[in-house]
């Protein structure tokens, strides 16, 4: 067992949620602006987004290193009436079907070298919405990662998807569930 695998499967073993049952905030405001359809959520850990996604019409793959956290995920869809597919991967080797997504969820999981592979991930119109922590995040003293490769440097994320069209940007210190946070927000489109 990798050592990720086994730190998640730790984080996601007990009964409560590690991120709780709320989808990602970024996600649940603007899900107007993305194509029901097709939809691969990155990292989906317990599935909070995944499960939402299913439940406004998507058709949601689920993928995580963590086969504990896409069993709580998979109950979590159960209950709530929906479908989800999981997908039980190492994103160090997987590679992301072509043009098979109409949408690709990632939030609080950077991998550059994944990036590539989420271009090529979608369909022509497909979007893309993600966000992680910036650089800025580490002087708030509020959590997060430790090393500085899973934090984006300002306007990276920006220039990574230069050639797609922006649909929406934000980037800065926002206040989210009572916490502090210095993100990197993100939806845009293939052409």
């Amino acid at each position: 067992m990798k050592l990720d695998q086994k730190r998640w499967d730790e984080r996601f073993k007990g009964k409560e949620f590690a991120f709780g049952r709320e989808p990602n905030p970024f996600l649940k405001k603007h899900i107007r602006l993305l194509p029901k359809g097709k939809t691969l959520d990155i990292a989906a850990g317990e599935g909070r987004n995944a499960v939402f996604l299913a439940r406004q019409g998507f058709d949601v793959d689920a993928m995580d290193i963590s086969e504990k956290g896409l069993k709580k995920a998979q109950k979590f869809a159960k209950e709530m009436g929906v479908k989800i597919h999981t997908l039980s991967v190492d994103l160090d080797t997987y590679k992301i079907d072509r043009e098979k997504y109409d949408l690709i969820a990632n939030f609080y999981f950077l991998k550059r070298s994944l990036i590539p592979q989420i271009k090529k991930g979608l369909k022509k119109g497909g979007r893309v919405i993600f966000e992680t922590y910036t650089l800025e995040h580490r002087t708030l003293g509020t959590g997060g990662p430790k090393h500085a490769r899973y934090f984006l440097k300002p306007n990276e994320l920006l220039r990574i998807f230069k050639d797609f069209h922006i649909l929406y940007y934000r980037e800065g210190i926002f206040k989210e569930g009572g916490r502090r946070k210095a993100v990197a927000s993100l939806i845009a489109e293939k052409r």
